[in-house]
């Protein structure tokens, strides 16, 4: 089999999304005629999100999915090469810049730009993934406001899950925390302004073992959970799930070459995209724990492509 050429360009994107769009329009703009290389989900998260009511610019709740590919068809038309590849080995200690697809095309680059976002993690039942978008979320911050005056639960016991609780306290008129272990890992002060909380009651020792609801319409009713230590097994009835377990960045390619924390998140300059090797920059949910959402991820994106562009006329 013959090699196929290499491929080089003055700007690789990896991954997709709203960071990985937003800096091909940019960087497209620029005339850098970048190439954005997406994997087999392309739209990351907002692909598995239906109602997106807090992106600015639309007064109508938009689809998740339709948004992405809006995104993806804006960056495809001012000049963005679109491959559909996963990269499998990337080269960061030397320039240009190298990058493998499972195909074995090479890729050469004189900056990269890293948006291969982040996934929630799922409890990974069933019934979880068939409800999901439709009363089951990992969000709080994206879908609260749709559980206005109703029950819901979340699901973790971390500072994540505590947040999210107290967050949805302002929309639910109950809301339960469930854990699977007798306390909490979250900080003291969020758990003192938990236990304080009317509207949260705790659920210790337990694990969801089931989502229950209708098929038409679509909707979560309640849900079955096992407490650990008794066996015993109750239902609930309740109109929302939120998992708050953690995110997991997808950084694995990266290990050893960038700088990252102890959860694997890409580590920037501060007010910047660039990580440790100059000409290498993050955007979106790969590098924030803290906002995760669309529009920041986006503007991310943007700030890439622009220390990208400056970057490249420097050197």
């Amino acid at each position: 089999m013959s090699e196929k050429p290499t491929k080089h360009t003055k700007v690789l994107i990896i991954g997709s999304g709203p960071a990985g769009y937003t800096a091909a329009v940019y960087a497209a703009r620029a005339m850098l005629k970048p190439i954005l290389v997406y994997g087999s989900e392309p739209g990351g998260q907002l692909t598995t999100t239906t109602d997106v009511e807090n992106y600015p610019g639309f007064a109508k709740a938009i689809q998740g999915p339709w948004l992405m590919e809006q995104m993806k068809e804006q960056a495809h038309a001012v000049g963005t090469e679109m491959i559909e590849d996963h990269i499998s080995s990337v080269n960061l200690k030397s320039k240009p810049f190298e990058a493998i697809g499972d195909g074995g095309q090479k890729y050469t680059a004189d900056s990269i730009i890293i948006s291969t976002g982040a996934q929630a993690r799922w409890l990974n039942l069933k019934s979880e993934q068939e409800f999901r978008g439709f009363g089951v979320s990992a969000c709080a911050t994206c879908d609260g406001f749709f559980f206005k005056d109703k029950e819901v639960a979340v699901v973790g016991g971390g500072n994540a899950a505590v947040e999210e609780a107290m967050f949805l306290t302002k929309f639910a008129s109950k809301v339960k925390l469930i854990h699977r272990r007798d306390k909490l890992r979250a900080e003291k002060l969020l758990q003192t302004k938990l236990m304080e909380n009317k509207k949260i009651e705790i659920i210790w020792d337990s694990v969801v073992e089931e989502v229950i609801g209708d098929d038409n319409p679509k909707n979560v009713k309640g849900i079955k959970i096992k407490n650990v230590k008794t066996n015993e097994i109750i239902e609930m009835n309740l109109d929302g799930v939120f998992i708050a377990i953690g995110h997991d960045p997808a950084t694995q390619l990266f290990k050893d070459q960038l700088k990252m924390d102890n959860e694997g998140y890409l580590v920037t300059k501060s007010d910047s995209t660039e990580t440790n090797v100059p000409g290498v920059f993050a955007a979106g949910d790969v590098k924030d724990k803290v906002f995760r959402q669309a529009v920041t991820a986006a503007g991310m994106g943007c700030m890439a492509a622009l220390e990208a562009e400056k970057h490249l006329s420097h050197n």
